[in-house]
């Protein structure tokens, strides 16, 4: 199996080296050469397996001789142990023909487990057999940084720093990682909002001797093994909803395109997937393209889902790739515009490719709490301000050909405030995480400015 970036120039890399490598020394992102197919009868054989079953099935293709089968297999065995559900991701109905799939089981209560504690077992395996040491540098909006702090805390051949925007997170979320007493796991919290956060962290890579030397590795979205791990649970759901006899549409609040864009490889892998259905919140920069074919960064506007607060959308690269006929140049020419200028605009053939494959919607702040309120009224299910979004938009968009499956992309006890004001309910931590607010936090407050970000890592590191 071979991965090519989708600007066309960087090296092509196998499996391990594209994951270790995170973004492609281009400046793109790594993409599988080919799509690995499964048949209707490869999917029937997934019904009643568990979910570590499911995922060597789907995965193993996209591994090549990366690993073998039996360390792969434990590998993931590892990876979902310290899950809290033992279906790691259940579905749980809603309403007639509606269902929500539970995202939330994992050690930080959100989507983002799913990948990151593959990666962490991944990138701890590939280390041992190498010798190396690499440094690991993430931005976050919330999840993928906790996600990420817990799945590396106290490895030996890895430290770990992540930026966050300062004040734009969750207190749990800002509490997942800047509690973990480990000294290999950094907490930076950076002036500015996400974008400002990601935009560093691409100038990281792109600076090519700073990357070198300090071995840097990424662990966000950009890192195609994480969004190959989020594949399986629309195999799962699907499975359970009775594909391939049937058609199953999903619906997944999303502001990086990484998890939505995890659907779309499933579908083009053979799943039966009906409608992909793209759900933001009021930085609605891909509702806006999706509607009109103009990819135009604005303001960030801050709300009661952070995690999806973002105009740049760095996973939306991938489909472009795709909608372009997989043409580096030309996604680079776009990729270049924007940068540029803050914004491209899709001529209809491109726009129309995309449709094929995604609809879109947004949700208001006030959209989101009367969704809140009423799904606990109606399901008796309290659902995280982001979910929410994804459960309002669904209900536009379900039709009765296809039963309609929401992510539910994290716990709402990482968003008390949101859900309390909607609901009047306090939603608890789970037990484990009961003492969160009594630990001692450690945090670093640094400027936006490369430099310094550059300098505090390297001075960390010794």
């Amino acid at each position: 199996m071979q991965y090519i970036s989708t600007r066309g120039s960087a090296p092509v890399l196998n499996f391990e080296q594209a994951m270790m490598t995170g973004l492609a020394r281009d400046g793109g992102l790594y993409v599988p050469a080919e799509i690995p197919q499964m048949s209707a009868g490869d999917i029937k054989s997934l019904r009643g397996l568990s979910y570590e079953e499911v995922a060597f099935r789907v995965m193993r293709p996209f591994i090549g001789d990366a690993f073998t089968d039996t360390e792969f297999q434990d590998i993931i065995a590892r990876a979902y142990a310290g899950f809290g559900h033992a279906a790691r991701a259940p579905l749980v109905q809603l309403a007639p023909n509606h269902f929500l799939l539970e995202l939330f089981h994992g050690p930080t209560l959100a989507f983002k487990d799913f990948a990151m504690q593959l990666i962490g077992q991944l990138f701890q395996a590939s280390l041992a057999r190498s010798g190396n040491r690499v440094t690991i540098v993430g931005a976050t909006s919330g999840d993928t940084g906790s996600a990420a702090i817990e799945a590396f805390k106290g490895l030996d051949a890895v430290d770990v720093f992540i930026l966050y925007p300062h004040g734009r997170v969750s207190d749990v979320q800002r509490r997942q990682m800047s509690t973990p007493s480990e000294s290999n796991v950094h907490a930076l919290a950076m002036d500015g909002h996400f974008d400002d956060c990601q935009a560093r962290l691409k100038d990281m890579f792109n600076d090519l001797e700073f990357r070198d030397g300090v071995r840097l590795a990424g662990v966000n979205s950009i890192n195609w093994a994480r969004v190959l791990a989020q594949v399986v649970y629309y195999f799962t759901s699907a499975v359970s909803l009775g594909a391939p006899d049937r058609a199953i549409s999903f619906t997944v609040p999303t502001g990086n395109f990484g998890d939505i864009f995890a659907g779309y490889i499933a579908k083009r892998m053979g799943l039966p997937i009906d409608q992909l259905v793209v759900a933001t919140n009021q930085n609605d920069i891909l509702h806006r393209c999706l509607s009109t074919g103009a990819y135009q960064v604005d303001q960030v506007i801050p709300s009661i889902s952070p995690s999806m607060d973002i105009q740049v959308s760095s996973n939306f690269e991938r489909a472009l790739f795709d909608a372009y006929g997989r043409d580096g140049a030309a996604v680079t020419r776009l990729m270049d515009d924007l940068k540029t200028t803050g914004g491209i605009h899709l001529d209809q053939g491109i726009l129309d490719q995309l449709r094929r494959d995604f609809t879109s919607g947004r949700a208001s702040e006030g959209e989101t709490s009367q969704t809140i309120a009423e799904t606990w009224q109606n399901s008796a299910e309290l659902l995280c301000p982001h979910s929410a979004i994804g459960v309002k938009v669904a209900n536009e968009q379900i039709h009765a050909a296809s039963p309609m499956v929401t992510l539910a992309t994290a716990h709402p006890a990482k968003f008390p405030d949101a859900v309390k004001a909607a609901t009047g309910i306090h939603p608890p931590l789970p037990d484990r995480m009961a003492d969160l607010f009594d630990r001692d936090e450690r945090i670093t407050r640094v400027p936006n400015d490369l430099a310094a970000l550059k300098a505090h890592i390297k001075g960390a590191l010794g």
